[in-house]
């Protein structure tokens, strides 16, 4: 599992097409869906070399491919649509933080995926890309997951409107399903976070404080994936009266303001989740201070019951000639019985403060 930050990576050309992602020994698959209103065709294990064929660009076509190891593949796709390689570098390096951009006739947008992982306090990421240009939409995928299932249904049984529209609206939909993984991620964070405060109540245990540091962690990488992604979305915003691109539908800018809008929401979540961990944080550290108390209280009590029975002894225990009691028959005994009722009514004194 990755760490949970932007790794940095070694330093790639911005031209360099290699894969820097850890599904390396994924075999690279493609998927092809060729639809309209009225008509949908499936190209399951679909090959590159009948893109010239496959592809009607008089309907909408999505291109999904899966595993990103296989770069000739990869290179001989930009090469059908005109993509140059600073465009296939970025799909191919997993480091780049979320991003958009426009050249031409091309939105490009690149996206992180997190969902929690099952065995830890990690988070799983995934990138994800999208090329949008001329009735295609192209996705990228690292490897095979169900994140877009519920899609393809929808496009197979003509459920809901996307069929009707564009395939601008079939990437709104793409990134609307990644996004509902942020909710996900950050449902998981929360149950997580409860645990930790019911487990604060009962102990002061370090590792609960270990925990909460890395939930925290959690958290300011799920601000670094939202941000960038929320200013892209409002860039979107930006170029809906633009004339010079029309790749995204007049009416469809409308579901990109609502991504924004839950970018908005998301953000927020955050922010009132990490003000919970640091009461979290803060309960634990607050709990420690009380046991700590409490100790240092036994210990004082202790020190404060011993200390008149040590004088006593240090007084009995000196060495000179002239000392009576040490002569009287009962001297042991009445010493003793008095310390036994030294130390009775301290104890009854402490119990009435309720110092314990």
């Amino acid at each position: 599992m990755r760490k949970i930050k932007y790794k940095k990576g070694r330093k790639l050309q911005h031209t360099s097409l290699e894969y820097t992602g850890s599904h390396k020994d994924l075999k690279t698959e493609m998927q092809l869906f060729v639809y309209d209103d009225n008509s949908i065709i499936e190209y399951e294990k679909f090959s590159v070399h009948a893109l010239n064929t496959c592809i009607d660009y008089t309907k909408n076509n999505w291109l999904n491919i899966h595993g990103l190891n296989n770069i000739d593949l990869i290179q001989t796709i930009g090469t059908h649509f005109s993509l140059d390689d600073f465009l296939l570098a970025d799909i191919l390096n997993t480091t780049k933080r979320t991003k958009l951009e426009e050249q031409k006739d091309i939105l490009f947008f690149n996206i992180k995926s997190l969902l929690p992982s099952e065995y830890s306090d990690g988070i799983k990421v995934e990138q994800l890309s999208f090329i949008l240009k001329d009735g295609i939409l192209i996705s990228f995928q690292e490897k095979r997951s169900d994140f877009f299932t519920h899609i393809r249904e929808r496009l197979r049984t003509h459920a809901g409107i996307v069929r009707t529209k564009k395939v601008d609206y079939l990437l709104y939909l793409l990134l609307d399903a990644v996004m509902e993984n942020f909710y996900i991620t950050i449902e998981d964070e929360e149950e997580k976070i409860e645990e930790l405060i019911n487990l604060t109540k009962k102990g002061a245990d370090p590792v609960i404080l270990e925990r909460i540091e890395n939930h925290r962690d959690n958290f300011n990488f799920l601000k670094r994936s939202i941000i960038p992604l929320r200013d892209s979305l409002y860039y979107l915003k930006t170029i809906k009266d633009d004339d010079n691109y029309n790749g995204i539908q007049k009416d469809t800018f409308n579901f990109f303001i609502r991504l924004h809008q839950k970018c908005l929401e998301l953000l927020e979540q955050i922010d009132s989740d990490m003000s919970s961990l640091e009461s979290a944080s803060n309960f634990y550290f607050s709990e420690q201070s009380r046991k700590m108390n409490e100790i240092m209280k036994t210990l004082t009590i202790i020190s404060a019951i011993f200390i008149p029975l040590t004088f006593i002894v240090g007084v009995y225990g000196m060495n000179f000639e002239n000392m009576p009691e040490l002569r009287y028959k009962y001297g042991y005994h009445t010493v003793m019985i008095g310390m036994a009722l030294l130390v009775i009514a301290l104890i009854i004194y402490f119990k009435r403060r309720r110092w314990f």
